[in-house]
C-alpha cells in the first residue's frame, strides 16, 4: 500500500511539493525555505530504522517503511565487484541511519568481513552509535575520524546527497584528495539541461516529513570532471528512481570511479 501510494505521488505533479526556481546563490534559495524540524525528522527515521534493525520491517528510506527491500542493483553489483577476498569497507557519506547498509546486508552478509562507516550530521551520529550501530555498522562525524579508527576505506559512497551540499565542487575536491581506491556516486538527479548547474528549492512531500531546503541540479559532466585528474571512469548507470522537474522526467543516475595507478 505504501509503495503504491508513493508511486502515485512521484508521477503526479503538484505545486505544493517538488523542485522550484532558479536561484543565484545558496543564501537566496535558503531565504525561500521554511526549513525543517530536525529533531522530528530524526525521531521518525530512528523509529523506522529500529524496526528494520529488529526485524520488524524489511526496509526504510527517509523514515518510510516498506514491505520489501527495494534493492539498488547497480550499487550492489559494484560493492560485490569491489570486495576483495570476502572483505569490503565502505564510507557512506550522508547515509542516514544506515539505510544502504541494511538494504545490502542480505548480500554483503555473505562476506567474511564488512565495515560500513556512515558520515552524518551530529545528532544522527550520536543516535546511530547509541541505538543502531553493530560490529559492521558505525557512525562518524567526519571522514577523517572514520579513517583514523578504521583505516582507509575501499570505497567512498554518496547516494542522493550531493545536491544538498552548499558547495558541492569544493566537497568533491576534498573527497578526491583522500585517495579512496573507488568512488561511487549513486542514485542522484542531475540537471536535464546540459552544461549548467541550477539551484532550486525542494519542498518535501508530507508523507516523508514537512521540510523545504536548497537543492542543486548539478551538471553531470562537470561532476564527473571533478575527479578526472586522479580517477578513471569505470561505468555509468541509471537508477530506478526519477522525478519530474517542470514537466520533464529526470532519471536518477550515477557512476563509479577507480583511482589511477
Amino acid at each position: 500500500m505504501v509503495d503504491s501510494l508513493i508511486q502515485v505521488y512521484r508521477r503526479v505533479k503538484y505545486n505544493t511539493f517538488g523542485w522550484f526556481g532558479n536561484y543565484d546563490n545558496w543564501e537566496a534559495a535558503k531565504s525561500k525555505c521554511s526549513g525543517y524540524d530536525a529533531s522530528n525528522i530524526l525521531e521518525k527515521i530512528k523509529s523506522s530504522a529500529l524496526k528494520v534493525k529488529n526485524g520488524e520491517a524489511a526496509y526504510e528510506r527517509d523514515g518510510v517503511l516498506f514491505d520489501k527491500i527495494d534493492h539498488n542493483y547497480p550499487l550492489l553489483a559494484h560493492l560485490l565487484w569491489i570486495a576483495k577476498n570476502g572483505q569490503i569497507s565502505v564510507m557512506d557519506f550522508g547515509g542516514s541511519l544506515g539505510t544502504s547498509y541494511f538494504e545490502n546486508k542480505p548480500f554483503l552478509g555473505l562476506l567474511k568481513d564488512v565495515k560500513w562507516s556512515v558520515i552524518e550530521q551530529n545528532d544522527f551520529v550520536t543516535t546511530g552509535n547509541e541505538e543502531i550501530a553493530r560490529d559492521a555498522l558505525k557512525f562518524y562525524y567526519t571522514m577523517d575520524e572514520a579513517i583514523q579508527e578504521r583505516g582507509q576505506h575501499d570505497v567512498f559512497l554518496m547516494s542522493g546527497v550531493l545536491p544538498y551540499l552548499e558547495k558541492p565542487y569544493d566537497f568533491l575536491a576534498e573527497v578526491a584528495s583522500k585517495n579512496f581506491p573507488y568512488i561511487i556516486i549513486n542514485n542522484t538527479y542531475f540537471n536535464p539541461e546540459p552544461a549548467a548547474d541550477r539551484l532550486t528549492v525542494q519542498k518535501v512531500p508530507a508523507y516523508y516529513y514537512e521540510a523545504s531546503y536548497p537543492a542543486w541540479f548539478l551538471d553531470y559532466e562537470r561532476v564527473k570532471a571533478a575527479f578526472s585528474d586522479k580517477y578513471e571512469l569505470v561505468t555509468e548507470f541509471n537508477n530506478d528512481e526519477f522525478l519530474y522537474f517542470y514537466g520533464k522526467k529526470v532519471i536518477y543516475r550515477g557512476f563509479s570511479l577507480k583511482l589511477k595507478n
